[in-house]
């Protein structure tokens, strides 16, 4: 679809780039999300188990999980954090309302030439923009579809000249992606497409539109109810997205188009750009217009802040698992693969562009 990107097709498939650890992969896409306020996580054997007031509530083999995300006032013993860390389970603690507090990890994975590789990417501009140039172009081309499928499934719906109007600009933000660009002026782009794509994503939200709006982006702290469902989806994607670049050997921490800050993840966040769109967008937009989540779900605090209820919060945690276990053709490597899969397979791209196996990093661009 990209002509940037054509001569990246190889005869790369699903399973050369998971190779002897094709099963082993599967497990990534059972994450343990823990929100009940009070829980205590120990090992038993080779079992996590769960228990509220000494009372015994879930009991899993590590061996089946990709990761544990803990909520709140949720504890572990050191005995399970250092058996997952010897497993390759890693545990992330948020707060309750789902901001990034920590992480339990074991050893640096993957061989050290690879970090020191990306390191050296990194610190080269005209390297680090060749990699931000496809980060970008695929964040831009979903933003697209996301809004000219929102044309053809909701054409009878207002404001359909803006959403046009927005379709024919980021149509012409990939053209001008199309030619090698300096970092500075791809995070321009970068804004630019985010400023018109956000601005006519009201126009998305077709059901409960009193309780569900949205004026504008606002992060820390969001201040609407759609934008703290968008962060909370958002913080999910970037737990998923740091455990795909550790697992290949990858640091989080060093970005091509978001540079280094400290606490930040920004190859994370590189990583998540060509997801947003068709990953979490889509899945906010769904949970709304199909009522999955209703406006008492959400509540402001004294600052202003909008956070979600616990009921509320595990029915958007049990929603995106259910999207990642959802199948769709990469099309890079033309085989179907679960959603949640995806993100490895993209570490692992760009990890062999690194490497110098690929001439560039192939995005995914959702059709």
């Amino acid at each position: 679809m990209i002509p940037a990107f054509a001569v990246l097709r190889t005869a790369v498939r699903t399973g050369d780039l998971l190779g002897e650890n094709a099963e082993h992969m599967k497990k990534y896409l059972n994450t343990l999300f823990v929100t009940t306020q009070g829980a205590y996580l120990n090992k038993e054997g080779e079992a996590v188990v769960v228990s509220v007031e000494r009372e015994v509530r879930l009991r899993m083999p590590i061996h089946t999980l990709g990761g544990i995300v803990c909520f709140g006032n949720v504890l572990c013993s050191p005995f399970l954090m250092h058996h997952c860390a010897e497993n390759n389970v890693l545990i992330g603690f948020l707060s309750e309302h789902g901001r990034f507090l920590a992480r339990v990890q074991g050893p640096v994975n993957g061989n050290v030439l690879l970090r020191r590789q990306q390191y050296r990417l990194a610190d080269d501009p005209a390297a680090s923009a060749h990699i931000a140039r496809a980060v970008v172009l695929g964040k831009v081309a979903n933003c697209r579809t996301v809004l000219q499928r929102a044309l053809r499934d909701h054409a009878d719906k207002t404001g359909q000249d803006e959403i046009e109007i927005a379709v024919r600009r980021l149509g012409h933000l990939l053209k001008e992606l199309e030619e090698p660009l300096p970092l500075e002026s791809l995070r321009g782009k970068e804004g630019d497409a985010a400023n018109t794509y956000f601005g006519v994503f009201d126009h998305l939200i077709t059901a409960q539109k009193e309780a569900f709006y949205f004026k504008e982006r606002s992060r820390r702290p969001p201040l609407d109810n759609m934008n703290a469902l968008l962060s909370f989806i958002y913080t999910l994607l970037a737990h998923d997205c740091v455990g795909a670049l550790e697992a290949v050997g990858l640091d989080p921490q060093v970005g091509f188009l978001h540079r280094d800050r400290p606490g930040r993840p920004s190859l994370a966040l590189d990583l998540m750009e060509e997801f947003r769109p068709f990953f979490a967008d889509r899945l906010a937009l769904s949970l709304v217009n199909l009522k999955q989540v209703q406006g008492n779900g959400f509540k402001q605090t004294e600052s202003g802040a909008v956070e979600m209820t616990d009921d509320t919060r595990k029915t958007v945690l049990v929603t995106y698992q259910k999207r990642k276990t959802e199948e769709m053709i990469h099309p890079f490597v033309e085989e179907s693969a679960a959603l949640g899969i995806f993100f490895h397979l993209q570490a692992q791209m760009l990890a062999r562009h690194l490497r110098g196996d690929l001439d560039g990093y192939p995005p995914v661009i959702w059709k």
